[in-house]
């Protein structure tokens, strides 16, 4: 099954715009959102094309096709205005013999960590910095943010493909980071 992640739109109608056309040229089954949909934050800067309303109904354009988990920034009233379910602070998808767990990151992360398995996947945004590794028998993965990117790196999405996750450039698609997961 190929999946395709994003994390931390923070309202951007440009960065779910490209995530939108990667989603429809990645081939990928899902579109899985780590959080952060609709709002910028607090601690953050106004995104570039600041629209929450406009990036709704874009993403409701594909709510068959989205799985979603609930960011710090993401509320109640942002999910008045999506036809998919974004409440819930953690999913789990089963590849297998294999877990994915999906959170956005500020109440379970690399360092407070739900109960896992040798080899399951732990799956986050909030940091907005990529990550691919395997620590301790766990993976880590991070697909970065779409809209404020931080640490230097550039606007990223992450994909899963024949058991490797690949962290991508929003704007060409280079690969900043992967690990496979599979055999």
């Amino acid at each position: 099954m190929k999946l395709m992640f994003a994390s931390d739109i923070h309202g951007s109608l440009a960065a779910t715009e490209a995530v939108l056309t990667r989603f429809e040229q990645s081939g990928a089954r899902w579109l899985v959102l780590v959080g952060d949909l609709l709002y910028h934050g607090p601690r953050n800067a106004l995104p570039d094309s600041y629209n929450p309303a406009a990036v709704a109904e874009r993403l409701n354009q594909v709510a068959s096709r989205v799985i979603a988990v609930r960011g710090n920034c993401d509320s109640e009233v942002d999910q008045m205005l999506l036809n998919f379910p974004i409440t819930a602070a953690w999913q789990q998808i089963l590849l297998g013999e294999q877990r994915l767990f999906l959170t956005h990151g500020h109440l379970y992360n690399p360092d407070n960590l739900p109960p896992l398995e040798p080899g399951d996947v732990f799956i986050s945004g909030h940091t907005h910095i990529p990550v691919a590794e395997k620590r301790d028998g766990l993976f880590f993965f991070n697909p970065g943010s779409v809209s404020i990117p931080k640490g230097g790196f550039a606007a990223s999405y992450g994909m899963l493909d024949e058991g490797v996750l690949s962290v991508r450039t929003l704007k060409d698609d280079a690969v900043i980071a992967q690990i496979r997961i599979s055999p």
